[in-house]
C-alpha cells in the first residue's frame, strides 16, 4: 500500500495551523506540524517529506534561514507564506531556493491549487519526460532521471523549480516561452502568481550554469517576449 503524501507545515500561529491542515488532511495527505524553525529542520530529518509549507516569521530560525537549510540538504518543494506587501521577503525565499510564495491573507483554494500544482510537478518531475533521457547543450549535461546537472564537467546544485525551468527551456532550443507560459508549464498555472517572479528564478538559473551570468550565452532574454534556450 502506498504511503500517502506528507506535507511538512511550519507556522507559529495555532489558527494558522489549524486553517490549513484540515483542507489539507481532506485532500488525503499526511500532515506533519512545527511552530519554530529549529522544530521544523528536526522534523524534516525525522520523516519522509514531500513538500514544505513554510512561513517567514517564525521563532528560533526565521522561514529564510530554515529554506537556506533546507536548500541545502534537500530539492523538496517549498512553498514559502509572506505576509502582505512584503515583497523583499518573497525576492529572498525565491533567491534562497523556495519554489513557489502565497500572500497571506489568502483564499483556501488559492492555498490547495498551490500544494497540488507543486506536487502534481513533483510527481512527473521533468517537462521533457517524453523526450530524451539526457540532454547535452555544449557544456551543459542534463540527466533528467536522475535529476543532475553538469556544467563543463561540474555538477551544480537546483532547486526543484530550477531544474524544471532548465529541462523545458533546454528540450526546445529557440522556443520562446512568455512568463506566463512558463509559469503554467513549471507551476501548473499562472492563476494568483506574479510573472515577474520567473525572472528571479532565470536569474539564479543563471548564476548557477552560465559563464558571465550578466552576458549569458544559454539561457537569452527575448525583450517583451519572454525567454528562449540558445538554439
Amino acid at each position: 500500500m502506498q504511503s500517502p503524501t506528507t506535507i511538512l507545515l511550519v507556522d507559529d500561529e495555532e489558527s494558522i495551523q489549524t486553517l490549513l491542515r484540515y483542507p489539507l488532511e481532506r485532500d488525503g495527505y499526511r500532515v506533519i506540524q512545527a511552530r519554530d524553525g529549529e522544530e521544523a529542520l528536526a522534523r524534516f530529518e525525522e520523516e519522509d517529506v514531500d513538500l514544505v509549507v513554510l512561513d517567514v516569521m517564525l521563532p528560533k530560525l526565521d522561514g529564510l534561514e530554515v529554506c537556506k537549510r533546507l536548500r541545502n540538504r534537500s530539492n523538496v518543494p517549498i512553498v514559502m507564506l509572506t505576509a502582505r506587501g512584503e515583497e523583499l521577503d518573497k525576492v529572498l525565499g525565491l533567491e534562497l531556493g523556495a519554489d513557489d510564495y502565497i500572500t497571506k491573507p489568502f483564499s483556501i483554494r488559492e492555498f490547495r491549487s498551490r500544494v497540488r500544482a507543486l506536487l502534481r510537478r513533483a510527481a512527473t518531475p521533468h517537462a521533457a519526460r517524453d523526450r530524451e533521457q539526457v540532454i547535452e547543450r555544449g557544456e551543459l549535461r542534463i540527466d533528467i532521471p536522475r535529476r543532475t546537472v553538469e556544467v563543463r564537467g561540474e555538477v551544480v546544485q537546483l532547486t526543484f523549480i530550477e531544474f524544471e525551468m532548465l529541462v523545458l527551456l533546454a528540450s526546445s532550443p529557440g522556443v520562446v516561452f512568455s512568463r506566463r507560459e512558463l509559469l503554467e508549464r513549471l507551476r501548473g498555472g499562472a492563476d494568483y502568481r506574479e510573472p515577474r517572479t520567473i525572472d528571479v528564478h532565470v536569474r539564479h538559473l543563471r548564476e548557477k550554469i552560465e559563464r558571465d551570468p550578466s552576458n549569458p550565452e544559454l539561457i537569452l532574454t527575448v525583450r517583451g517576449a519572454g525567454y528562449r534556450f540558445r538554439p
